[in-house]
C-alpha cells in the first residue's frame, strides 16, 4: 500500500505541474512571440526568429487609444482602457498614446484637497487640462509623463525582443518634455534616432536589425521642435487618419487627419509609417466592443487600406483593445493577421 501510495503522489505531482505549465502558456498575453530560443541562440538569431525580414514600415502593431485613462493607474471617472499601462504592454500592446501637460504647483489645490493633491511642478499626462475637474480632466493620483515612461522603459528591459512607439498629443515646450526624459533611467539607450540610421535615405531598418541593436523605442510627437532630443515629428515620419468614427460609430472612411499628407503619399527610397486610428469621440466599454470586432478588420480591408494605396497600417489604435464583439475577431487577432500577410 506504501508503494501504490507514493506512486500515487507522484502521478498526481505531475500532473498538477504539468497542468500548472499548461495555464502559464495559456495566459500569455496576445502578440507575444511564440518563437521557443535555446539558451545559446545569439541576439542577432534570435531577432531573426522573432521578427523575421520585415522593416519596421512592413510590421503591425497593436495601439491603445489614451492609454493612460484607466482604472488601474489613477481614478479616472472615464477612462479609454480598463488596465494599467504596464499591463496593456504585457497584454501585448505595442504603441501607447499619451497626453503630454504643464502642471504648475498649485498651494490651493493641496489645501482643498486636504493634502492629496501636493505635487511638484512637472510634466503629467492629462486629458486637456491639469487642474480643472478631478478624475476628468484629471486623476489623482496625478501620473507623471517622466513615471510613465519608466513604465515603458522597464517593459523593454525585461522583453528583449520588442518594440515600443509612443505617440505624444503634446502640450509642453521642448525644454520641458526634454528634462522629463531626461530623468528616466535607460531610455537614450533605447531611443530610435531615424537620422542615426538614414532613415529618409535608406527607408526603415529591419525591425530584426533594430532589436539587436537595442534601438526598440520610438517616439513621435504632434510637436516639430523636438527632434534634436530624439521625439520624431509625427507629421514628418507618418501618415495618419483622421481619428474619430463618429458620435454613432459610422464615420468608416479612411481620410486624412493632415489634408497636405495624403494616406498614400510616395517618397522617393522613404515609406512613411501608417498609423491608424479606430475608436468614437466618447468611450464607452459598449461601442468598443462592437468597434473592435469584425468592424475594425472589414474597415482596414475595404477603406483603410485602399486608401493607403494598398499597404496595411502599421498601428492600429483603439480602445478598451480586449474588447470585441464576439466575431472571432479581436484587435490582436487582427494585428497578428496583418502580420502574417505578406
Amino acid at each position: 500500500m506504501r508503494r501504490t501510495g507514493r506512486r500515487t503522489f507522484v502521478c498526481l505531482l505531475l500532473l498538477a505541474l504539468l497542468g500548472a505549465a499548461t495555464a502559464a502558456s495559456a495566459s500569455a498575453p496576445a502578440g507575444a512571440s511564440a518563437v521557443s530560443v535555446s539558451p545559446g541562440t545569439g541576439a542577432a538569431e534570435a531577432a531573426a526568429a522573432r521578427w523575421g525580414d520585415r522593416r519596421l514600415d512592413e510590421a503591425a502593431f497593436l495601439a491603445t487609444h489614451n492609454a493612460f485613462t484607466n482604472y488601474d493607474d489613477s481614478r479616472w471617472s472615464s477612462v479609454n482602457q480598463a488596465e494599467s499601462v504596464r499591463a496593456q504592454l504585457d497584454n501585448g500592446v505595442r504603441g501607447l498614446s499619451l497626453d503630454t501637460h504643464w502642471y504648475e504647483r498649485s498651494t490651493w489645490l493641496c489645501v482643498i484637497s486636504f493634502g492629496s493633491d501636493c505635487y511638484p511642478s512637472d510634466v503629467y499626462l492629462c486629458h486637456g487640462d491639469c487642474k480643472t475637474f478631478a478624475g476628468a480632466t484629471y486623476a489623482l493620483p496625478r501620473q507623471s509623463f517622466q513615471g510613465t515612461m519608466q513604465t515603458v522603459v522597464d517593459f523593454l528591459a525585461s522583453h528583449p525582443q520588442e518594440v515600443v512607439t509612443v505617440f505624444l498629443e503634446d502640450y509642453v515646450g521642448a525644454d520641458q518634455l526634454g528634462q522629463s526624459l531626461g530623468r528616466v533611467r535607460g531610455l537614450q539607450e533605447l531611443l530610435l534616432r531615424p537620422d542615426d540610421w538614414g532613415v529618409r535615405q535608406h527607408g526603415w531598418p529591419k525591425v530584426a536589425d533594430l532589436v539587436t541593436a537595442g534601438k526598440r523605442l520610438l517616439i513621435f510627437s504632434d510637436r516639430s521642435d523636438r527632434e534634436h532630443l530624439g521625439v520624431m515629428y509625427d507629421k514628418s515620419w507618418t501618415v495618419s487618419n483622421y481619428w474619430s468614427l463618429g458620435d454613432m460609430g459610422n464615420d468608416l472612411a479612411c481620410v486624412t487627419r493632415w489634408p497636405d499628407v495624403p494616406l498614400d503619399r510616395q517618397e522617393p527610397g522613404f515609406r512613411r509609417l501608417f498609423t491608424m486610428s479606430h475608436h468614437r469621440n466618447v468611450p464607452t466599454v459598449l461601442t468598443a466592443a462592437l468597434d473592435n470586432g469584425a468592424k475594425l478588420r472589414n474597415r482596414i480591408a475595404e477603406q483603410c487600406r485602399p486608401a493607403a494605396g494598398g499597404r496595411n497600417p502599421n498601428y492600429v489604435s483603439v480602445d478598451f483593445h480586449r474588447l470585441s464583439d464576439g466575431s472571432g475577431h479581436t484587435p490582436a487577432s487582427i494585428v497578428a493577421e496583418l502580420n502574417a500577410s505578406p
